[in-house]
Formats: C-alpha cells, sequence, structure tokens
C-alpha cells in the first residue's frame, strides 16, 4: 500500500468508526468512547494546566506505538502536546477515561514518527489523573 493509499484507508477507517453509536464528536474531526467516567462536576483542563494521564496510543492496525502504562503517568502542560490530544483532554474531568480517535491532521500529519507512519489515524486510550 502506497503513503496515498495508506492515509485514504486511515481517513475510511475513522469514518467508519465515528458512524458506531457509543462514538461521540469532538471539534476539528476528533472522535472519542467513553470507557470510564470521573466526576463530570468536576474541572476540566486549561491549555496551560498540567496535565498528569495514563494512555496507550495503536495505530488502526492495533500496532502500539507508546504507553505509560505499567510505568509513570505522563505529567505535561496541556499545550504542549498533539492538538487531538488538547481537543480531547480539555473537555476531560478527573477520572475520564476514554479512547479517542485523532485524525491525522490533529496528530502527526503526513510526518513519520517512530512506529506512525505519516498519513495515520491514532487511537489512544487516555485516562486524566490530575490537574495542576
Amino acid at each position: 500500500m502506497n503513503k496515498k493509499e495508506y492515509a485514504q484507508a486511515n481517513r475510511d477507517w475513522l469514518t467508519r468508526k465515528a458512524a458506531e453509536e457509543d462514538v461521540l464528536p469532538l471539534a476539528k474531526g476528533v472522535y472519542y468512547k467513553v470507557l470510564a467516567s470521573g466526576d463530570a462536576e468536576g474541572k476540566t483542563p486549561s491549555p496551560r494546566s498540567v496535565v498528569s494521564v495514563h494512555y496507550t496510543g495503536t495505530t488502526i492496525d492495533g500496532k502500539q506505538f507508546d504507553s505509560s502504562r505499567g510505568g509513570v503517568p505522563l505529567a505535561i502542560r496541556l499545550n504542549e502536546l498533539i492538538e487531538g490530544w488538547i481537543i480531547a483532554i480539555g473537555r476531560m474531568h478527573i477520572g475520564d477515561r476514554w479512547e479517542v480517535y485523532i485524525p491525522a491532521e490533529m496528530g502527526y500529519g503526513k510526518f513519520s514518527q517512530p512506529g506512525i507512519p505519516g498519513g495515520s489515524t491514532l487511537i489512544f486510550d487516555i485516562e486524566l489523573l490530575g490537574i495542576a
């Protein structure tokens, strides 16, 4: 499969996923499914908040490219992450665990990363542990 076909296969996968009953839309083509809910009345992070999360990232073929699980949670300022994470985590409450589907344009675009071909739709299982 060439790069154009790969990118199209990723777009097609996201279109099919977005049509599933329990998948909800966010801004800019990002979608999510609730795996667990935290305190719906709790605060959500601002772009300058430092968030603490556990996460696992995979591509649409199920290949894991990164994970904090089994180790130390990631703690980082929200506005330093890829745009898809900023969009999703900015709507989460502490204790929420979502499976987030990020189109390539809100992730790494056409640029490859270790374990992530350019044009990849990214799937993240993200659990928001804390906000500082």
